[in-house]
């Protein structure tokens, strides 16, 4: 074999050997578990109470509807900020179609599970351009030990991040 058919020949080996390592290291590195953080949501029903920068209040209400297939959370219930999210599982995804105050309708799927943190990532929406609308383009749900609740809302405007709100609850009064 000539040295440089021998070159070729190692250089497709090396290739193929890092083909087959991203083969499996990426749908290992890409699951998640969308049933059981679904379970998680569903555990959150009732009224959660606590503050948020920026909006009268900080109640919340999880409450389980259509059957059990759907998780729908109330924000600011009651009050002119109120505003909705639905979370149902859309084959093996857990999806969110948040229903903002601002008109928009922001949908998340759920891309990390890890850490007792639940991380949903903009996927799409309707009345919205996300490269120059105001909008939700991400969440971040961690249940703690202590049995509080922190909700992350990250907004995003112009095509890039503009802060974030998070909320501090725990579990009011039924």
């Amino acid at each position: 074999m000539s040295q440089q058919a021998n070159r070729a020949a190692r250089a497709a080996l090396v290739l193929a050997a890092v083909a087959a390592v991203v083969a499996i290291a990426l749908p290992a590195a890409a699951s998640v578990d969308a049933g059981a953080a679904f379970a998680t949501l569903k555990s959150l029903e009732g009224h959660w109470t606590g503050t948020a920068a920026g909006h009268p209040g900080g109640d919340v209400v999880y409450e389980v509807v259509s059957g059990g297939n759907t998780v729908m959370e109330r924000m600011f219930p009651g009050s002119d900020n109120e505003m909705i999210s639905m979370y149902y599982l859309e084959g093996d995804d857990l999806v969110m179609v948040h229903y903002c105050e601002s008109g928009n309708q922001p949908k998340m799927e759920l891309t990390s599970s890890q850490g007792g943190v639940l991380t949903f990532d903009f996927i799409g929406g309707s009345n919205l351009d996300p490269a120059k609308d105001s909008h939700i383009h991400g969440a971040r749900i961690r249940l703690a030990e202590d049995g509080s609740l922190q909700e992350t809302w990250i907004g995003w405007d112009g095509g890039e991040k503009q802060g974030e709100m998070v909320m501090e609850l725990t579990r009011g009064a039924e």
